[in-house]
């Protein structure tokens, strides 16, 4: 089926406040496409019911930083009279259709997931401990997707197995029973150094369950501790050593955040930031002066959302009701398609009273 109209489908689960890797994976493209006039809905989704499936026996953790989402997300520019930003719980039709959708795929299938398979392993969960909502959150994103009926998802690389898979079930129901549901497209990152930031530590991945993240809401005393050990290259022993910039956490930081206008005004040796790496790479350059440079640019990006974010801290009824409102927004909105889907799948019973005729006609054969 294809949508008439142009609506993003975006969101983040609430196990802590964002960090760095989310702005740059994600954060960023929300506020330009936003900004841009090119989608007729955006929709951030605040996906608490999705950090419950292996948060299970700890809901105060999610309760906790939901308000801390928010202001991440109102701090990075994220405008509520252009987007909706709302609460996966607190939309009925996003169970129901996850319901439904379960018939439409296997267990042999989600076990195939690349996506599902890695985090198992980073979680710690074998197939005997698997909780079976973890498990099964593809099916959910597909619900919460294909409820805003939405064309676009921007993500990350890492979830580009999760949206195939949301296109294999939409084509599964359509088959089965008409084309209702909308086949979204992910949108990845413009640029490569975006797509995956890694860890300090030089993890494959920035993640809050690694201890490896520079937090959005990180004030300048946070912010340079992390940098400073941060991990670089360590056959990089003596300045005139030559380095190494492939696997360099700091020179990937500096692909993703700085700019030739702080060469200029913090490192005016260099041009940019591919002089900076061919000096590097030669020898002489030393991974604590391009720890500073990295500050220098860090601070430039987070002292503004620092200054945003305390703002909104003093309006938190303010941020309250941002949330209330969007998601009451949002249940009506995707009660629509519910309502499509049962009346697709021929169980809208009570809509009208068409079951008795059609019951009458049975019997009477």
């Amino acid at each position: 089926m294809e949508s008439k109209k142009k609506i993003i489908l975006t969101g983040d689960r609430p196990t802590g406040k964002l960090h760095i890797g989310h702005y740059a994976g994600s954060l960023k493209r929300r506020v330009e496409l936003q900004n841009s006039g090119e989608y007729d809905e955006i929709n951030i989704l605040i996906a608490d019911d999705q950090a419950l499936t292996d948060n299970w026996d700890n809901p105060a953790k999610i309760r906790e930083n939901m308000i801390e989402v928010a202001l991440d997300y109102l701090s990075v520019g994220i405008d509520p009279d252009k987007a909706t930003i709302c609460v996966q719980s607190g939309i009925p039709a996003l169970h129901a259709l996850t319901f439904y959708y379960m018939n439409l795929v296997t267990t042999a299938r989600l076990s195939r997931n690349p996506t599902v398979k890695s985090e198992m392993q980073q979680k710690g969960f074998d197939s005997e401990g698997l909780p079976a909502g973890f498990f099964t959150y593809p099916v959910s994103q597909t619900a919460d997707i294909t409820a805003f009926n939405a064309t676009t998802v921007p993500a990350g690389e890492d979830q580009e197995p999760m949206i195939e898979q949301a296109r294999e079930i939409v084509r599964k129901f359509n088959s089965t029973y008409g084309d209702v549901l909308v086949e979204p497209e992910i949108l990845l990152p413009k640029e490569k150094a975006q797509l995956r930031l890694p860890g300090t530590d030089g993890s494959a991945k920035m993640s809050k369950s690694l201890g490896n993240c520079i937090y959005l809401s990180d004030d300048k005393k946070s912010v340079h501790d992390k940098v400073m050990k941060m991990y670089t290259d360590p056959e990089h022993i003596n300045i005139a050593d030559p380095g190494h910039i492939e696997g360099n956490t700091v020179f990937t930081y500096l692909d993703a955040f700085s700019c030739e206008d702080q060469f200029k005004e913090y490192l005016p040796e260099y041009s940019c930031l591919e002089e900076m790496k061919e000096h590097y790479k030669k020898g002489g350059l030393g991974d604590v002066k391009c720890k500073k440079f990295l500050i220098k640019v860090l601070e430039d990006f987070l002292s503004p959302i620092r200054e945003r974010r305390a703002e909104w801290q003093k309006k938190i009824p303010e941020v309250y009701d941002i949330l209330s409102s969007g998601t009451r927004h949002a249940a009506d909105e995707t009660d629509e398609t519910l309502s499509k889907v049962r009346e697709a799948m021929k169980i809208d019973y009570f809509k009208d009273d068409s079951i008795i005729s059609e019951w009458n006609s049975f019997i009477n054969k």
